[in-house]
């Protein structure tokens, strides 16, 4: 019952706000870090960073010792929408104002990302990216080696039903 307990020094607001379609599930990123103190979190697909700087709160003011890593080229998708340098440029103000101390930016591919990784050394990973089955499993299949045996990985967007989505599907 004590995992179930709230968050009374994180609850409120995240400090950061910007369009996103995590808004209402920042609450659980704060109660998960605080449940599962990873030691490695990793977001692939980070767009604007919402969802990302709500981890990068939760570990800062809960002093966890987490190192974060957000993976994106920033030029977005199909489902996201493409867009300019600006995305890029403000997430990185924000993370070099707020976070630097243990959140770093790595601007690429998935893919290319997998080798700044060992093995067994991510606990909290969040899959963001392209949402069409083949990509989301690809993602899921390729990030698992690099899980520790209690990891947690979270999949965005699993109850989406329209333009393709179809990462339901591999859970």
């Amino acid at each position: 019952m004590s995992a179930l307990r709230s968050l009374p020094s994180l609850s409120g607001c995240p400090d950061y706000i910007c369009q996103s379609a995590w808004i209402e599930h920042a609450p659980f990123a704060f109660w998960l870090c605080e449940a599962l103190r990873p030691r490695r979190f990793v977001e692939l697909g980070t767009h604007y960073g919402y969802s990302y700087f709500a981890f990068c709160q939760a570990i800062d003011r809960l002093g966890l010792g987490t190192t974060a890593y957000a993976v994106d080229t920033w030029k977005g998708d199909e489902h996201a929408g493409f867009y300019d340098e600006s995305v890029f440029q403000s997430v990185a103000t924000r993370n070099n104002e707020k976070y630097s101390a243990f959140s770093s930016l790595i601007r690429s591919t998935f893919n290319d990302a997998l080798g700044y990784f060992a093995d067994e050394s991510v606990d909290l990973l969040h899959i963001d990216g392209r949402h069409l089955y083949d990509d989301v499993a690809h993602d899921f299949t390729t990030w698992r080696p690099k899980l520790s045996e209690d990891a947690v990985v979270l999949f965005h967007d699993t109850n989406v039903r329209e333009r393709e989505f179809g990462c339901v599907e591999i859970l």
